[in-house]
C-alpha cells in the first residue's frame, strides 16, 4: 500500500501534533493510531475517513473514559515515517522536514492537533503551536520551515512549566494572516473556536 499524497501530508501533520506511529511486537511494520475525546470526535471521524482504505476496522469508543480511537494496518510507508520521526522511540523533527511539511493541509492538521490561539478583541491575535516534545533547535527548524515554504514569519518562545522551559512556535502580526488563509479551508467545525472570525469575546481557549 502506498499513501496518497492527501493522506501523507495528514499523517505529517499529524505526527508533529498528538499522533503517532508504531510498531507492535510480532511486527515489521508500523500502524497509525490516533486517540481522541468524545469533544473531537468529528475529528477523529474525519481522520478515518480519510484513512479508512488503510484500516482494518472503524473507530471505536473506550467504555472507561469515552475516548474515540483507530489505527490502521501495518504498512512499509508508515515503517519508513517512523523510521524518520523517532529516534530510540523519542519523537524529534526529521533534518528533512522542510522536504516533508510542504502541504497547507498538513499545517491545519497540525494546528488543530496542537494549536491554541491568543486572541483579544480588539487588541491581540496570535498563534502558538505547541513543540514542547522537540528541542528549541527542532522548534526553530520548524520555524524556519515556516517561513521558507509557506511565507509564514514565526518565532520560537519559550514558557515555564514545572521548573522546565517549554517552546513554542509563536506566529504573530507579521504571520497570521498568511497561516489563517492557508489553514482556513481545512479547519473542522469543533476547531473553529481557534480561529479569529469566530471569536466574539476577548479570551484565551487553548487546544
Amino acid at each position: 500500500m502506498i499513501l496518497t499524497s492527501r493522506q501523507q501530508a495528514i499523517v505529517i501533520g499529524n505526527m508533529l501534533g498528538d499522533g503517532g506511529v508504531y510498531i507492535p511486537k510480532k511486527y515489521i511494520n508500523a500502524h497509525f493510531q490516533i486517540k481522541q475525546s468524545d469533544k473531537y470526535r468529528e475529528y477523529l471521524f474525519w481522520l478515518f475517513g480519510e484513512l479508512k482504505d488503510l484500516c482494518g476496522s472503524g473507530p471505536k469508543q473506550r467504555m472507561d473514559n469515552a475516548q474515540w480511537y483507530f489505527q490502521t494496518r501495518a504498512f512499509e510507508d508508515l515503517t519508513a515515517l517512523q523510521n524518520i520521526f523517532y529516534d530510540n522511540r523519542k519523537k524529534i523533527v526529521p533534518e528533512n522536514i522542510k522536504e516533508l511539511l510542504i502541504s497547507p493541509l498538513s499545517l491545519a492538521v497540525w494546528f488543530m492537533d496542537d494549536g491554541t490561539l491568543d486572541y483579544r478583541l480588539k487588541d491581540h491575535c496570535a498563534f502558538h503551536l505547541c513543540t514542547n516534545c522537540f528541542s528549541k533547535v527542532e522548534a526553530q527548524l520548524l520555524a524556519d520551515v515556516l517561513k521558507e515554504n509557506f511565507g509564514i514569519m514565526a518565532s520560537v518562545h519559550y514558557t515555564l512549566c514545572r521548573g522546565k522551559r517549554h517552546s513554542r512556535v509563536y506566529i504573530g502580526a507579521k504571520g497570521r494572516d498568511q497561516f489563517i488563509k492557508l489553514i482556513s479551508p481545512y479547519i473542522l467545525d469543533c476547531f473553529k473556536y481557534k480561529l479569529p472570525k469566530y471569536r466574539e469575546a476577548p479570551q484565551r481557549l487553548d487546544s
